[in-house]
């Protein structure tokens, strides 16, 4: 049976658990990420002689599990690692973690016991036949556990990790298409763990070839290890450092050139000129300016730009502080603009990245159509060329909260690529803007001198204020609400001819706490409301979920689904495409995607399949049971039993319904007897007549009062413990009787899932799982959107509803009465 995804991931992070306390993330990275590259290359090639990686008799995972509670246990799983680098060229990769370090997994039977428990969570997991076709879990795997990694290791050290959320957009805005060759060249000179890199592989349909150079020689392992895992072992990635050594040169000893680059180069390097004469650079890589001494951000860029082919096509993340900093780097940005090198410019939210909380941008090159764009100077003056401009985005508005960090959604990944491949100018978000207009501004690229994406202010009214009314100029804003909405207008507030004494205000028809239900009871937001489901309904027939077979590729599954959905949504009344989108890749992330990994691997049969859950002695159990038959613990794989019950079992669960309302009857009568009935629920200080029935805990029990009964005299303390008695055993029998029912329905659910056909199972993964579920959210978008009018609304109504002379008016009453009162008290 195929692992789900979120089922790996949380067995990852479980292992790094078992060596928290002696490290922090920076470094137990290294060991859980070892431990994942050896379990999955020795699952997935261990006897077969043609694999991409070779492994030697005494140097699988299998030798490893041998080790387990071996007092060497350390020494032996680094000797294993060691055979397996050695035979395949990966020292200085794979045996970077040293897994008898004492100061680090702890001494004795401690190291010991560590170590087995992070072998046994591996040796839980099958990694042989866990790749959907077109799919890389276990280098998704890999990417999970680097952006928690990054989370934990903080400010200091999360810098090797690029949010994968960030580098999808550089690789899809970089330049690649579906029709770019396999041959294609695709560098980056600061790669980190590889992230951006294979994000930029992905682009191409037949891959990339990939180069890449990182500085930190732990990191540049993990970037390999990435690589692999990612069925990416011919890549090649160099250690050193790309500013002082470059490692990629060709045999004339110039930069070797791509055609694409990607990169998320460390922000404001300091030390850049470490070994490095920036004058005296032999390749040539300043020609438009030496950066700053103490701020290396253009360095990278213009090594980057030296780096590309006459053709090629570069996308960078920068600080937003290259677009309009002044002296050395304003020169270079002037320079880099004249020659036609950028192409565009994206602003994104700050917080995003892990190494730092300031905001950044992503500086899209193009040197193939740079001499269409260049300015050329002529006798000192600058030539017009037709079409000079750069295209910049504002997306600093558009991520949600994570934790401690900002993160980009779906929807914004996918609105930014899209605007910027077409070009598209939205208000408030893009625009291209003219060499011309850059030049008037001193060649200063700052987005808001360009883009005013902040808000419309929100004026009061001071006539309103002081006369009343709604001013129309606030109503007449919520013109795209009327357009579908007119006779829900013509409800909520009066015409200008019914309040033609005061022209240009209005009055609001329904009180401010009434308005919501009427919008919603409204005949026109009913008809608004099925009209939105429409496209929904049709998205549905063209998605054929129904036909998703083995060997599919789930990534291509949701890419193609996603934008029908887009597409579908695309001239929606009031509700926006991209939100409809987050809510599908919302749920493919928490659910779909999973059921979706499991059938392309094993079938629609996968969902007759109710799995036992079995734990060794001492352990606990990693999943939650969906079914407990007598004293065994079942999972369902892919259909959990409340849908089995509500499409077969409605009549049965409603029974158990009435019996639990019973049992809940009973409850509450016990309660509230025994609080009427004892000094502990009453708070007082007079003794109930169940106060010497409460136990060493103040509380009474069944127990507790059978104890009492037998030594009470006074007859009315005998009548309420009698009284108790009966409660109790009310609340027991039907407890009882809740609990058989629910066991005669489980078991009946359980004999169930073998006899659903084929039909069956799609019925109920497609239309009562996903369907209901996607149907669901996007009603309760379509009330939100709703709301946002609403809301608006009431706060109109709210605002304007008390004008000043009533409000005086009310003052001066208030004052009057109380005058009135201090006179009666003599403090007048």
């Amino acid at each position: 049976m195929a692992i789900k995804k979120n089922e790996l991931y949380s067995s990852l992070w479980a292992s790094c658990d078992e060596l928290r306390g002696g490290m922090d993330a920076s470094q137990y990275k290294d060991y859980v990420l070892t431990m994942l590259f050896m379990k999955y290359v020795s699952d997935k090639f261990k006897g077969d002689p043609y694999g991409m990686i070779v492994v030697p008799k005494g140097a699988t995972f299998d030798d490893m599990v041998a080790a387990k509670n071996d007092k060497e246990i350390g020494d032996k799983i680094n000797k294993i690692i060691a055979a397996l680098a050695e035979e395949n060229d990966l020292k200085g990769v794979i045996d970077v973690a040293d897994f008898n370090d004492e100061d680090k997994l702890g001494k004795g039977k401690e190291m010991v016991d560590r170590l087995t428990k992070l072998v046994g969570i591996f040796q839980g997991l099958d990694l042989s036949d866990n790749r959907a076709d077109g799919d890389d879990l276990l280098g998704d795997a890999y990417e999970y556990l680097m952006r928690h990694f990054a989370t934990e290791s903080g400010k200091s050290k999360g810098q090797f990790y690029t949010p994968s959320e960030v580098s999808q957009i550089l690789a899809k805005v970089v330049g690649i298409t579906k029709d770019t060759s396999q041959d294609a060249t695709v560098y980056d000179p600061t790669c980190g763990s590889g992230s951006l890199l294979l994000k930029a592989n992905n682009e191409a349909p037949r891959g990339l070839s990939i180069f890449g150079q990182e500085m930190d020689n732990a990191t540049s392992a993990l970037a390999r290890m990435n690589m692999i895992l990612h069925n990416n072992a011919t890549a090649k990635i160099v250690k050193g450092n790309t500013l002082s050594s470059p490692e990629w040169k060709d045999s004339n000893d110039t930069l070797k050139t791509f055609d694409f680059a990607v990169a998320n180069p460390p922000f404001s390097n300091k030390n850049w000129t470490s070994g490095l004469n920036p004058k005296q650079d032999m390749y040539k890589r300043f020609t438009w300016g030496i950066p700053p001494e103490k701020n290396g951000d253009y360095t990278f860029l213009l090594h980057i730009i030296t780096s590309l082919k006459s053709t090629g096509k570069g996308a960078v993340i920068l600080p937003h502080g290259v677009l309009f900093r002044g002296n050395a780097e304003a020169n270079i940005r002037e320079n880099l603009i004249k020659q036609g090198y950028i192409k565009g410019i994206i602003g994104l939210p700050a917080n995003l990245f892990y190494g730092t909380g300031i905001p950044a941008c992503i500086i899209v090159i193009d040197k193939q159509h740079a001499q269409k764009a260049a300015i050329s100077v002529v006798d000192g003056v600058q030539s017009k060329v037709e079409g000079r401009s750069i295209f910049m985005i504002d997306a600093s508005k558009g991520f949600i909260k994570d934790g401690n960090k900002n993160r980009l959604r779906s929807q914004d990944i996918h609105k930014i690529v899209d605007v910027f491949n077409k070009g598209l100018e939205l208000a408030r978000f893009s625009r291209l803007v003219t060499i011309d207009e850059i030049a008037k501004n001193d060649y200063n690229l700052n987005i808001p001198r360009y883009i005013d994406s902040s808000e419309p202010e929100d004026l009061h009214d001071l006539s309103a204020h002081l006369q009343g009314g709604i001013p129309n100029r606030d109503i007449d804003a919520l013109e795209r609400y009327w357009q579908v909405f007119p006779n829900i207008r013509a409800t909520l507030f009066s015409s200008d001819q019914q309040q033609s004494a005061r022209p240009g205000y209005s009055q609001c028809l329904i009180e401010a706490s009434k308005v919501k239900a009427s919008i919603l009871a409204h005949s026109e937001f009913k008809e608004f409301a099925s009209r939105s489901l429409l496209p929904f309904k049709k998205w549905l027939k063209q998605a054929a979920l129904s036909e998703i077979n083995q060997g599919d590729s789930p990534k291509e599954l949701i890419h193609e689904i996603s934008d029908w959905l887009l597409t579908a949504y695309a001239n929606s009344e009031l509700l926006s495409k991209y939100d409809i989108y987050q809510i599908l890749m919302d749920y493919w992330a928490d659910t779909m995607q999973d059921d979706v990994y499991v059938i392309v691997q094993d079938g629609w049969p996968a969902g007759n399949v109710v799995r036992e859950l079995v734990v060794s002695k001492g352990e606990k159990l990693k999943e939650t049971p969906d079914l407990i038959i007598g004293k065994k613990k079942y999972k369902a794989e892919l259909i959990p039993p409340h849908l089995i019950v509500a499409r077969y079992f409605a009549a049965q669960q409603s029974h158990i319904d009435d019996l639990q309302v019973k049992q809940d009857n009973a409850t509450q009568a016990l309660e509230s007897y025994i609080e009427d009935n004892s000094s502990a629920g009453t708070g007082s200080g007079d003794d109930g007549l169940l106060v010497e029935a409460l136990n060493d805990k103040d509380k009474v029990t069944k127990a507790s009062i059978a104890a009492r009964l037998k030594l009470a005299c006074d007859s009315a303390e005998i009548k309420a413990l009698k009284q108790a008695t009966k409660l109790f055993t009310g609340e027991a029998t039907a407890k009882k009787l809740v609990k058989e029912a629910q066991d005669v329905l489980d078991l009946a659910v359980f004999n169930h899932y073998p006899t659903l056909s084929l039909d069956d199972v799609k019925a109920l993964i497609i239309e009562d799982k996903w369907l209901a579920t996607l149907q669901t959210n996007i009603i309760s978008e379509i009330e939100r959107v709703t709301q946002q009018m609403a809301n608006r609304v009431k706060e109109l109504e709210e605002r304007y509803s008390t004008p000043l002379p009533i409000l005086t008016k009310s003052v001066d009453t208030l004052s009057d009465k109380v005058a009135k009162h201090l006179k009666a008290m003599g403090l007048e």
